[in-house]
């Protein structure tokens, strides 16, 4: 099968992991091997005992990102809108519609859902931040290579009015950071609508500014 795909009950809630197989092997190689070792790992042996309670990623509601470049029409937002339409039937929420579009008509759409965590003892200052000593964790809603870049993508159906999606696209990024051991300079970060996607780079600047403000010990 060219996706592969695994489901997760994580905090009460139903996940639906998907990957897409000859697009990982197409783009995941040299520097980004580690991306393609990290989605096949998930799909046999994701701890999901992590997701079970601590922070996530979704819930953050902090701000942490002020260089965001808003772009209409984006690649991304074009891909959503064919999404709620082409997939109406098969799906009754506008996320599995978009993320499931895009995973099997984008070429650069690696995969979907993709789960991730934090463990308190990998990031300084961590129970000053999450005021919280369990893992913090989250799922990707979109994975892409593009560019020669990680692009860690959330769907947001009101991109417009959202206040804290850098910080948890930020976070998000982060994680995948952490697990792969890829440099964060090679990801890119983003949420959209079929309107408007919000685009920015992460940089561990942003963390530093929150040590700054006395967010962190």
């Amino acid at each position: 099968m060219v996706i592969k795909q695994v489901f997760f009950n994580h905090r009460g809630g139903k996940y639906v992991y998907r990957m897409h197989t000859e697009k990982i092997r197409k783009l995941c190689t040299g520097k980004f091997n580690a991306v393609k070792e990290y989605l096949y790992e998930m799909l046999e042996s994701c701890p999901s005992e992590y997701f079970n309670d601590g922070p996530r990623g979704s819930c953050l509601r902090f701000n942490l990102v002020d260089n965001t470049v808003i772009v209409t029409g984006h690649g991304v937002s074009v891909l959503a809108k064919y999404g709620l339409e082409v997939n109406r039937e098969r799906f009754s929420d506008a996320h599995s519609r978009i993320q499931s579009f895009m995973l099997e008509n984008d070429n650069n759409t690696l995969a979907m859902e993709v789960p991730i965590w934090l463990l308190p003892k990998e990031f300084a200052g961590y129970k000053a931040l999450f005021k919280s000593d369990g893992v913090l964790t989250g799922h990707i809603d979109i994975l892409r290579i593009e560019d020669g870049k990680i692009w860690v993508w959330d769907y947001k159906p009101n991109a417009k009015n959202e206040r804290y999606a850098t910080t948890q696209t930020f976070f998000y990024a982060y994680m995948l950071h952490r697990r792969t051991g890829i440099p964060l300079e090679k990801f890119r970060c983003g949420y959209f609508d079929h309107y408007y996607a919000f685009i920015y780079k992460p940089s561990k600047e942003f963390l530093l500014k929150l040590q700054k403000q006395r967010l962190l010990i």
